[in-house]
């Protein structure tokens, strides 16, 4: 769930909007260093652990509270199973579309939303290092008042489409994944009333979620 995000969203905060322009700015020097350190022949890793660079966002004010651990499986050169850990807290409806009601602060819940679970990912490397990949997460959610006390649970099954590319640095010892994805939640249940008031609003997906995860592999 990778996925910014990926994997989970991280733009239920205002502040996150700054992260699309990051990651392009990430993505165009990766690319030129990477032009000078990719080895093709390398062999494929069975292994590896990783995450998300979205991590890095807990140190601003008002943070999410992000984290997540990936621990990943290639079973050919091309098709990879990841087992993924993920908990974060988000501040308002994960539908919210790039634009005005992104940023905008009323349409946050009157609380937090906290969320652990765990999901499941299959990538498939299409052309060199391009890959697209699919995630699936169950999250148990807990729904927090302002004060930070929790008032229900509900469960919520979250989706991403994602493509991407796969840069690999020091022998294919470390790779940095750089992407874009689509994300939907068919399911997300018993909500309190007023979260649930300003989750209709919005619809149940979301376009253009970007992604940078990282991984090593063993």
């Amino acid at each position: 769930m990778q996925s910014f995000p990926a994997s989970p969203t991280l733009k239920a905060n205002s502040n996150y909007m700054k992260t699309p322009f990051l990651i392009a700015l990430t993505t165009l020097l990766i690319w030129s260093h990477a032009a000078f350190t990719q080895n093709p022949d390398t062999v494929e890793s069975r292994f590896f652990v990783g995450g998300t660079m979205f991590m890095l966002m807990n140190v601003i004010p008002n943070p999410p509270e992000y984290y997540q651990l990936n621990v990943g499986y290639r079973f050919t050169p091309r098709d990879v199973m990841t087992v993924e850990a993920i908990t974060w807290k988000y501040d308002g409806p994960l539908g919210r579309q790039y634009g005005p009601d992104f940023e905008n602060p009323e349409s946050n819940f009157p609380g937090r939303v906290h969320c652990i679970g765990a999901g499941l990912t299959y990538k498939r490397f299409l052309w060199k290092q391009w890959y697209a990949q699919i995630h699936s997460t169950a999250f148990r959610q807990h729904y927090l008042n302002p004060e930070g006390e929790r008032i229900q649970s509900g469960f919520q099954l979250f989706n991403t489409i994602r493509s991407g590319y796969q840069f690999r640095f020091f022998n294919n010892r470390f790779f940095l994944e750089p992407s874009i994805a689509i994300t939907f939640w068919p399911i997300n249940t018993n909500l309190p009333a007023e979260f649930q008031a300003l989750e209709d609003q919005f619809s149940q997906f979301f376009l253009g979620e970007p992604g940078l995860h990282f991984g090593f592999n063993f």
